[in-house]
């Protein structure tokens, strides 16, 4: 009896399906972060500097508030006066004071008590809101028992 050798062969699986997933994917992601990154300046125009500069070191704890004045698609206000943009919902400057403590008390309750005075309180404020008005929400921050402060600006080429 004669045997007859037989050629298995090896199958690989195809790998073109797969690329692009991934790369549809990494799209997708891409796509997505910069909308996010994107939204809150739909919101505010931010004041214009030569000297502005990003941070060198990114401060450990940061709360973010947005100061702005509401605004349609075009960019046109929507009102006259300008909010605070936080969690999600527009408040009053006047009106933020127990948001604030709220925040205090997350922080110390995540982070402990000590933490308070590491936090940086990052304010992206409109151009077009009087200085006045960014004072109180300043004031209205060291109320709460924040202490450090930082305020935003876009960085204008000469």
């Amino acid at each position: 009896m004669k045997m007859r050798k037989i050629e298995m062969e090896v199958t690989e699986p195809e790998m073109t399906p797969v690329i692009d997933i991934v790369f549809q994917l990494l799209m997708f992601f891409m796509i997505a972060i910069s909308f996010e990154n994107t939204k809150a300046d739909e919101r505010i125009k931010l004041p214009k500097d030569t000297l502005a500069k990003p941070p060198v070191i990114k401060p450990e704890h940061e709360l973010v508030l947005t100061f702005g004045y509401p605004r349609h698609a075009s960019g046109e206000r929507r009102q006259s006066r300008p909010e605070v943009f936080y969690n999600e919902r527009y408040v009053d400057v006047y009106e933020i004071l127990p948001d604030l403590e709220q925040e205090k008390r997350v922080i110390e309750r995540v982070h402990g008590h000590h933490v308070i005075n590491d936090v940086t309180v990052l304010i992206k404020a409109d151009s077009e809101i009087p200085m006045g008005l960014v004072q109180e929400l300043i004031r209205k921050c060291q109320e709460a028992g924040f202490s450090k402060f930082s305020l935003r600006t876009s960085s204008e080429e000469a």
